[in-house]
């Protein structure tokens, strides 16, 4: 599952090259529309898949660790998560006017993919997935009403931990009460994470009830 989930997102990432190299974003961005009515069916596959942003953060946050630069702490100016609109809104707006005034189509998208690369470098993956992406503000709009999601089968979860900490975006969180992971479907990125590091097998994708 793996290696076929890296293929996935290599693939994805040469299609964004692609079309960035060609003058073709718009394409790009018709793909991200038709994700977030995906969203509302199958998850935010669009951040766990073919997001090329996620895709870079990942050996990102390998080396990071693996250097010790990053900190667990998320910036305090960040937690009220009023950014990633802000992010998104500005983002419209400069595309928007840049066509309208400038007749350019300014680089948004590489951006946003060079910030997520220095964010990761300092921060855990989710402060970018969760408190800074303007995409991913979208995303958690409709992955909120996914039908079909990560789920935990609380009877054969032990409270481990692993998944919640291999989650890139803390969409996993294993209750101090009764010592259960539960996932938070808005946040969750469909990236099997959890699945592959669950000694019990206790996580299943399927119908989100």
């Amino acid at each position: 599952m793996k290696y076929i989930t890296n293929i996935i997102r290599i693939l994805f990432l040469a299609l964004f090259i692609f079309l960035l190299t060609n003058g073709k974003v718009m394409l790009w961005l018709a793909l991200f529309g038709a994700s977030l009515v995906a969203a509302l069916i199958f998850g935010r596959i669009y951040c766990g898949y073919v997001c090329p942003m996620n895709t870079l953060m990942i050996p990102v946050n390998w080396i990071s660790n693996k250097l010790k630069l990053q900190t667990s702490k998320s910036p305090k100016w960040l937690k009220n998560g009023y950014f990633t609109w802000i992010a998104l809104g500005v983002s419209v707006a400069v595309m928007i006017l840049s066509k309208r005034l400038l007749h350019v189509n300014l680089p948004i998208l590489p951006f946003w993919l060079v910030l997520s690369v220095l964010v990761t470098l300092r921060y855990k993956p989710e402060v970018f997935h969760n408190l800074i992406c303007p995409f991913g503000a979208l995303q958690r709009i409709f992955g909120r009403f996914a039908r079909l999601s990560e789920k935990v089968d609380k009877a054969a979860c032990i409270g481990c931990k692993l998944c919640e900490k291999d989650c890139p975006s803390h969409a996993i969180v294993v209750s101090s009460e009764d010592k259960k992971a539960d996932i938070n479907t808005a946040l969750c990125l469909q990236c099997t994470n959890c699945r592959q590091v669950c000694p019990k097998s206790a996580i299943h994708y399927g119908k989100n009830i």
